[in-house]
């Protein structure tokens, strides 16, 4: 029971997911920002819906992913994609 009121808890905070295999879930909402450029916050949880990861990536204005900055389990700071 609690599982479920957690998945009913995660679908009302995050605009969208999607399963993820037989073991969880993505889910996800987006911000945007003045310029354009968009934030999209990602959670990925297990089958009972406890958190695995949590990270936030930057799209520029061409939608292409710029930084992606984890957040959990562990902070690891920001991370810039080099684009060639």
């Amino acid at each position: 029971m609690l599982t479920e009121q957690k998945r009913k808890k995660n679908e009302k905070e995050f605009q969208y997911w999607e399963d993820v295999g037989d073991s969880g879930r993505r889910y996800w909402f987006e911000v945007i920002g003045r310029y354009g450029w968009k934030a999209k916050y990602v959670k990925e949880v297990n089958e009972r819906e406890e958190t695995v990861s949590f990270y936030q990536e930057i799209y520029n204005e061409k939608d292409e992913l710029v930084e992606v900055h984890y957040k959990y389990p562990i902070d690891k700071g920001h991370y810039k994609i080099n684009r060639k």
